[in-house]
């Protein structure tokens, strides 16, 4: 007997991706896009950073808001992205 994981088994996600920042994109009539997203931070802060640095780029290529979450919930949301 080996304490080998079973390869066939597929482990639970972690509780930190399940809470992960990510932003919602989305464009002037509220639909969420695909655009250069950030993908997952590990902190609200970094999150926030990635916008700053981003948010022209975002704008430039028809996003319109961003909506902030945790995980599934939201924090806060829709922020424009006007000039």
């Amino acid at each position: 007997m080996t304490n080998l994981p079973d390869p066939g088994l597929t482990p639970p996600p972690s509780r930190a991706a399940a809470d992960a920042w990510h932003w919602q994109l989305e464009d002037a009539q509220g639909a969420v896009v695909e655009g250069p997203a950030g993908g997952a931070f590990p902190s609200q802060g970094d999150a926030e950073t990635w916008l700053g640095e981003s948010w022209r780029e975002l704008r430039e290529s028809g996003v319109s808001a961003v909506r902030l979450f945790e995980g599934d919930r939201e924090v806060y949301g829709p922020m424009a992205l006007d000039a």
